[in-house]
């Protein structure tokens, strides 16, 4: 017998679709804002508008090194999903306020502080970002609810 997905597994279905977009190979992420079980705005990895993209031009690596010495690298040609869907949102004029946003992975803190400020009230993540825990202690913080599908860490060839 068929089982419909429930909206979260649909929404969640539909960031992978989005995701496809994405024109960074080492994230190919994708993020779906949705109210009262409406698409408000989706986001993919990409470089903004009229801009070269990964695909096209080659990453724009920097390593950055945190507090206990570690190592990291990341690609700073991209805006990430939830920073694209976000931007596309405030560009069409379209009210976050009290939505939830789906994505691949825990926000990094960036993300996290976007996300918060837009007034999205729920986030929904399959896996976890490796360098995420200054976002969930900003989002306990603001009250921003958080459920991880899998608590399993994102992880990249060149992390």
């Amino acid at each position: 017998m068929y089982q419909r997905p429930t909206w979260d597994e649909y929404f969640m279905q539909l960031v992978e679709v989005v995701a496809k977009r994405g024109t960074c190979d080492r994230g190919r992420t994708g993020a779906v804002i949705v109210k009262d079980k409406r698409i408000l705005s989706t986001g993919y990895v990409g470089s903004p508008p009229k801009l070269p993209h990964c695909d096209e031009a080659g990453h724009l690596m920097k390593t950055v090194v945190d507090e206990n010495g570690n190592e990291s690298k990341h690609c700073l040609r991209t805006l990430h999903a939830e920073m694209s869907a976000i931007a596309w949102a405030a560009k069409q004029g379209i009210s976050l306020d009290g939505s939830t946003l789906y994505c691949k992975m825990s926000p990094c803190f960036h993300c996290a502080k976007m996300i918060v400020s837009s007034g999205i009230k729920r986030v929904v993540c399959k896996k976890r970002y490796h360098a995420d825990k200054e976002s969930m202690e900003l989002f306990e913080k603001a009250g921003v609810e958080v459920q991880i599908l899998n608590n399993e860490i994102e992880t990249y060839d060149d992390q």
